[in-house]
């Protein structure tokens, strides 16, 4: 599977980026490849995040957690 990331110039020359799938992954870079390696680093940071919630909101319930693969 492949995500969407959407960057937009700013009118100072900045790039805003997002990717179209997950809400809050979203960065922004002096340069078109600055903010493609911050927006690796913000959707690891929302993953990890979400994680964390996760697992905090589960603690004391009987869930069972595994790993998931999403397929093409």
């Amino acid at each position: 599977m492949q995500l969407t990331a959407v960057f937009e110039q700013t009118d100072d020359g900045w790039y805003v980026a997002w990717i179209e799938e997950v809400p809050g992954a979203i960065t922004q870079g002096a340069t078109l490849d600055e903010a493609r390696d911050n927006l690796q680093d913000a959707l690891t940071l929302v993953i990890e995040a979400r994680r964390e919630l996760a697992a905090q909101e589960a603690q004391g319930r009987a869930v069972v957690r595994e790993p998931f693969v999403l397929a093409a």
